[in-house]
Formats: structure tokens, sequence, C-alpha cells
């Protein structure tokens, strides 16, 4: 079975999505197989990796297969990504959709925090890599991947309210990821920084996330880059992009993700 890693924190808007898509892609570009699960009803993952919903073939995403509460069902979900580069035929994705939003009304029946442990059961076998891209809560979609995955990476900004958020979701996992999550070994594998713009102000929360979270804190921080905007938005792999830093700061996040992850 993949390692199963869930990208979170409990603001929206500090780039979770961005760092789930590019450490996908340089996990690729390593030569590992890697799934993306798509737990943000906005689906912003999905549109990164080039997936595009289509009325008339009207493709199962994310949330049947957690509706379904069976074994295996989410390998009725995966499909392709629709990036042109070599390396994206050893990335895949469970996509979502707004209808994602729909699960929120089934967190009291029993159980139902379990249903995406259950329906990944057997799918992610063949790949190296789960990376779950979840929505800026705590609340059900959140605890679903929390329950299925074993390790979680926050992604903040240098930020007052980003930091906030990100220490919410630490005390979080560590109150409720063993006993209400049934996931005893859960815990913070990582921090990364996203967004830096070297103003004094970010200078001083950087230096803040650095007290907070020690060594958890993967180098390097990701700077704010015009370039990588217009990958994330376009859709395309950043061998694609038009400059080469947003790939280099990347690729060193990859091997630092490879060196603090521990494969499965």
């Amino acid at each position: 079975m993949a390692r199963r890693v869930a990208i979170v924190n409990n603001k929206g808007g500090v780039g979770k999505t961005t760092v789930t898509v590019r450490l996908a892609e340089g996990l690729a570009k390593e030569g590992r197989r890697v799934l993306v699960v798509d737990m943000d009803p906005q689906g912003n993952a999905s549109s990164m990796l080039g997936w595009t919903y289509d009325l008339e073939k009207k493709q199962p995403t994310i949330s049947q297969a957690i509706k379904a509460d069976r074994e295996g069902a989410a390998a009725e979900v995966v499909q392709p990504i629709g990036w042109d580069a070599p390396y994206a035929t050893r990335m895949a994705l469970a996509p979502a959709r707004l209808t994602l939003e729909n699960r929120m009304s089934e967190a009291g029946n029993a159980g139902a925090w379990l249903r995406l442990e259950k329906a990944l059961q057997g799918v992610d076998e063949g790949y190296d890599f789960t990376l779950v891209d979840c929505p800026p809560s705590v609340f059900h979609l959140t605890q679903l991947a929390l329950a299925a995955v074993d390790d979680a990476v926050i992604v903040t900004e240098a930020d007052i309210y980003a930091v906030e958020a990100a220490v919410r979701m630490q005390d979080f996992i560590r109150e409720k990821g063993p006993k209400a999550l049934a996931n005893p070994t859960l815990s913070v594998r990582g921090v990364v920084i996203n967004g830096f713009t070297h103003t004094a102000v970010q200078a001083e929360q950087r230096d803040s996330i650095r007290r907070i979270f020690g060594d958890r804190v993967w180098d390097p921080i990701i700077k704010q880059r015009t370039t990588l905007a217009e990958a994330d938005t376009d859709a395309l792999p950043l061998t694609d992009a038009r400059t080469a830093e947003p790939r280099a700061m990347f690729e060193l996040l990859t091997q630092n993700f490879l060196k603090a992850v521990p494969a499965a």
C-alpha cells in the first residue's frame, strides 16, 4: 500500500493545493508512482492536474466512492491526469467536484469518518505515495482524510492567521487522531512555508513558525512567484513554466519530503 499523506491547514488560501500538486509532480519525476486524492469540494487540485468534468461522460468522483461505503470503491474513480509530460503516466487522480459537499451531511452516520479509508483499500497498493489535498477545515471531509492517512503535512504562509490555523491543525491531530479518528500513529511529519515575499513581517512570522514547529519545517521556503501561479492556473507541469525557479524549489522540497516521509 502507498504511504498516505494529507496536506492540511485550518485556513484557506495558504497554498495546500499547489504544494500537493507540485509534490506529486516532483515525486513522479523521481520515478515514484503517485495518486492524488482531491478532498476539497472546490476541486482545484483536479483542475491543476488537467482534469475537467464532462457532463456527457459524467465521470465518477471521490464523492461517489465515499458515498458507496464499500472497500475499494475508489478504484472506479481513479483517472489519468491531463498533463502532457513524460512522468505524467506515473500520476493518477481521484477527482473532486462541488458535489463532495454532500458528504458533509453524513458526518453523523455511524462509522462515516472511515469511508475514505474503506474506499481506498486495495486501490493504492500499486502506488508509492497517496497525497490527499484537504479542505481548509477540521470538519468531516478533513477527518475522512486524517483517518485514512499515515502522515500529515501542514502548509502555511508566514502570516499570523495562517500560523494560528496551523497550530490549531497540529493540536487537532494530536488530540483527535489517536481516539476519535482511530489513527494512533498519525502525526505532523512536516511543515511547508509557502508564498513567502521577504517582508519584515513575514520574516518575523517565518521565525515564529520555526520556533513552534522546530525541525519539522522543511526547506526550501516556497517563494511567491508569478510563474508558479501561472502554471497552476493554466494546469501545466512545472517543466512548462516560463522560468526554472519554481521547478527548482519543488525539486528540493521533494528531496526533503523523501527524507522525512518513510516509504510504505
